[in-house]
């Protein structure tokens, strides 16, 4: 009998509608053959992104009886996986999983603003909680807003210089992650890149983005949901981050191709079937 696929509990928020959270990261880990144990943390329409107004379910009085019944019937995970997370309440209930699940690979996608703004349910406490998470993780995904405010320090949305990029990159592991991935970041070569640190063999990568001029939701939920994937099946550093540039680049780059609204997410529906290629990855350097 073969081996069962390995599982991730993936405790982020479900948007019904945009392609982001959990309805992108069901589909891209199951057709890189990981289970997907999805355990939401609030329920949405839509996304938040100018679709209107939006509904919205918090479910803060789940996560932990979730826990507590994966505890009762023993169920094992090889990787716990926290996003969007809706209370400082339920930040507790992701230690907790973390701690439950102490083998487990813990991916932290510190979910909390973009274009140097906050989210609007991302209050300074929740901000400054979510370091606790940062903490116990072994993998952690922020975009550049994030990693700010992680660092507590001002948004700057200027280009940085490849040791500018170490520095942030490696004060972001002193809070504890051996890997830390960066998505997004403006060079002083006029490229945008995704940058990453490997504390354990103290190694930089650099993977340059190809510029498309649009920006589409959930492309931060893809890249961490295809950087985890690999990281299950036997990725290094560098190559999960080259395959989840190589996706998500091939994603937008489709969607843009049919002139789809921005605000309804890329159309992985049309490029699941690259996951499937190993070969499918992108370029890294040294950084």
């Amino acid at each position: 009998m073969p081996d069962r696929p390995k599982r991730v509990a993936a405790i982020h928020d479900l948007s019904g509608f945009g392609r982001c959270s959990l309805s992108v990261i069901l589909p891209t880990l199951s057709v890189m053959g990981v289970q997907v144990c999805p355990v939401p943390t609030a329920v949405f329409s839509t996304h938040t992104g100018g679709l209107g107004e939006v509904e919205r379910r918090d479910l803060s009085d789940f996560t932990l009886p979730c826990l507590e019944h994966y505890r009762r019937l023993g169920l094992d995970f090889e990787c716990v996986y926290s996003g969007f997370l809706s209370s400082s309440e339920q930040i507790d209930h992701c230690l907790q999983f973390f701690s439950t699940y102490k083998n487990a690979l813990a991916v932290v996608d510190p979910v909390m603003g973009d274009h140097g703004r906050p989210y609007r349910t991302i209050t300074a406490d929740m901000r400054h909680r979510l370091r606790e998470l940062v903490q116990v993780a072994n993998i952690i995904t922020p975009n550049l807003t994030e990693a700010c405010m992680l660092l507590k320090i001002p948004f700057f949305n200027q280009a940085v210089s490849r040791s500018e990029a170490r520095s942030l990159l490696a004060r972001l592991s002193e809070l504890g992650p051996n890997d830390v991935v960066i998505t997004g970041v403006p060079m002083i070569s006029g490229k945008m890149a995704n940058i990453g640190y490997d504390r354990d063999n103290n190694s930089y990568w650099y993977i340059e983005c190809d510029y498309v001029p649009v920006s589409y939701p959930g492309t931060g939920d893809l890249f961490a949901s295809v950087l985890t994937g690999g990281f299950l099946t036997g990725d290094s550093l560098p190559m999960a981050m080259g395959r989840a540039t190589y996706f998500v680049e091939r994603c937008i780059k489709t969607t843009f191709s049919y002139s789809s609204d921005t605000r309804h997410g890329v159309m992985l529906e049309k490029e699941l079937a690259a996951l499937t290629d190993r070969q499918n990855v992108k370029d890294f350097s040294l950084l």
